[in-house]
Formats: C-alpha cells, sequence, structure tokens
C-alpha cells in the first residue's frame, strides 16, 4: 500500500480495517494454542497470513449480499462481525457455537449475516454459490454471490461446469481465488501444466478476470469493489484472483517442511497487518494507539475463551436437531 494511496484513506477506515485484521490474526493465534493444549480437536485450518482478503472483502459487502467459501472459513465470519466466542465454542463443540457445536472448523454458518459456509469437499462451494447467484437472479433482489475458493478448488471439473452456467445464465456472483501458493503441500506451479495466471482462468467461459495483492487490504477492497459494480452493470459474473499467502500449514497437523524459511520470511515482509500499523503510528499519534487496540483486542479474546469453556457440550437427545435448513 502505498503513501499516496493511504492518504486518501479516512482514519476512521483505516482504523476500523486494522483493528478487524488484529482481530483475526490474534483470535486463529488463540485457536491454534486451544488446539495444541488438546481443547479443541478434530480438523482444524487457519487463516494466519490472509486477513486482507477477508476483510476487504467484508468492508465493501452489501447487507443483502451473500458469502461461501470452503474449510477456512473463521476468518471470514470474524471479518463478518461475528463474536470470538461463537466461533471459539463451535471448535471446542460447544452448544454456544455459531452452528450449535455440530460444524467444528470446517462447517460453520450464519444465514443472518449472508454466510452460507465453510465447506469441506474441496470446490463444493463453487456450485453452491453459483445456484445462490442463481437465485438471487431469479428473486431480482439486485444482490450479488462471492464464492471463494483456492488454488487447489481451481483444479476441480464442477469449478468449470459452474463458470459455464454462471456465464451462460448472466449469474451475479464475483468468484474470488485465495492463491496462498499452496493446495495442501503441493505448490500451484506443481497442479497444472499451465495457466498458472489464475485469473485467467474463466477467459474460454467469457468470464472477466482480475489479478490483485491479496495482502494489501486496501488493493483488494477496491478490485472487490469494481468487481461487483462491473459484475451488477454487465450481469456478468467476474473472477478476482488474490495472491496472498498462509502462515501456517494446511491444517493444525501439517508442519509445512514442504517450504523454505526463506519464502515464509519474504511474504511476511509484506505482511498486511504489519504494513496498516505502520501507517497509523505515523498518522494517528504513535505507538500508544496500536497498543490501545491490542490490549482491547486481547480482552475480547480472553472473553471469548472463558465464555466458551462455560458452554456445554450438546446432548444426546439433540442430535437431529438443527441440521437441516427450511429455505435459502
Amino acid at each position: 500500500m502505498s503513501d499516496l494511496v493511504m492518504k486518501k484513506v479516512d482514519d476512521s477506515l483505516l482504523l476500523s480495517l486494522y483493528k478487524k485484521m488484529l482481530l483475526l490474526r490474534r483470535a486463529e493465534e488463540a485457536i491454534g494454542k486451544l488446539y495444541t493444549m488438546q481443547k479443541i480437536n478434530g480438523f482444524c485450518h487457519l487463516y494466519i497470513g490472509q486477513e486482507a482478503v477477508a476483510v476487504g472483502l467484508c468492508s465493501v459487502k452489501n447487507e443483502k449480499d451473500v458469502v461461501i467459501t470452503s474449510y477456512r472459513c473463521h476468518g471470514l465470519l470474524l471479518a463478518l462481525g461475528v463474536e470470538p466466542k461463537f466461533i471459539i465454542a463451535e471448535l471446542m463443540g460447544k452448544v454456544g457455537g455459531i452452528s450449535k457445536g455440530r460444524g467444528g472448523s470446517m462447517h460453520m454458518f450464519c444465514p443472518d449475516k449472508g454466510f452460507y459456509g465453510g465447506h469441506g469437499i474441496v470446490g463444493s462451494q463453487v456450485s453452491l454459490g453459483t445456484g445462490m447467484a442463481f437465485a438471487h437472479k431469479y428473486k431480482g433482489d439486485n444482490a450479488l454471490c462471492y464464492c471463494l475458493f483456492g488454488d487447489g478448488a481451481l483444479n476441480q471439473g464442477q469449478v468449470y461446469e459452474s463458470f459455464n452456467m454462471a456465464a451462460l445464465w448472466g449469474l451475479p456472483v464475483v468468484y474470488i481465488v485465495e492463491n496462498n501458493v499452496y493446495a495442501m503441500g503441493t505448490r500451484m506451479e506443481r497442479a497444472s501444466v499451465n495457466s498458472h495466471e489464475l485469473y485467467k482462468r474463466g477467459e474460454s467461459f467469457g468470464i472477466k478476470g482480475v489479478v490483485v495483492d491479496g495482502m494489501d487490504v486496501w488493493a483488494f477492497r477496491e478490485a472487490v469493489k469494481e468487481a461487483s459494480v462491473e459484475c451488477q452493470h454487465t450481469q456478468r459474473p467476474m473472477l478476482i484472483e488474490a495472491r496472498t499467502y498462509r502462515y501456517k500449514g494446511h491444517s493444525m497437523s501439517d508442519p509445512a517442511l514442504y517450504r523454505a524459511k526463506e519464502e515464509l520470511s519474504q511474504y511476511k515482509e509484506k505482511d498486511p497487518i504489519n504494513v496498516l500499523e505502520k501507517h497509523i503510528v505515523e498518522r494517528l499519534g504513535g505507538q500508544s494507539v496500536v497498543d490501545d487496540i491490542e490490549d482491547d483486542i486481547s480482552a475480547v479474546i480472553n472473553e471469548a475463551i472463558a465464555w466458551s469453556e462455560q458452554s456445554e457440550f450438546p446432548i444426546s437427545e439433540d442430535l437431529g436437531n438443527f441440521i437441516y435448513s427450511p429455505s435459502f
């Protein structure tokens, strides 16, 4: 994010973006610690490093728009304004969780915020998101679906079937590829022979693609705004490739031995939170401003953990409840 661009950003918006990204980072770090303490079990995929994508998107999403993603979903929920306690309780399998302890890390839902998962099957959310875009077009409510998926999912056949239908029917969907370099442990370049410029993958269907630095919250925010306007204006789907990076392994069970420490260090040099923090310190009164924000977020996370630990586990009699939704 250049100094010239930052001069145009309102102070309150700058602080809002920073607070959201820092909340995501600290919440995910706490989740990682709780997992190692065995207070969280099962699958757990952290979002650390990719905060600019979730926060940039949710800062421009309209209330009636919907969002759908894969299993690395905690960050989007927090960016949408869901309290950390509902995320942490869900990860602990408690009834106070956002999916009442039934979804865990991969299957969190919050229709009240326009969030429809959290899906564990690679690429499945692309078909579902395309279907939701069809529903919005059918109802004529002028809403968009933001459909997020990883670089690995972009090699799934159902993605291209969805692209074809979205283009054929002119659906209001913005596809967002979170290219974090690795599909589990496989580098993106090793997963396909050609077409490593992922934003071009929709060209054969007439889907316009753009590429943006997914480590720059402002750049990504502006890219989403422009793509959303164009999608609505042209009645054509759009594809955004956000080039980002995850600092942790694919999941908590992955030590990420397949990448060099130097590679991780290079990406951390442009960490989206640290970049924004530098501007805040320079513009808004020094280090004390970010220190106060850090303290506030720490208190929120600690309270969320305490609340989650006090929440009850589901009872067996409720096993068949809270599973199906009667309507979209």
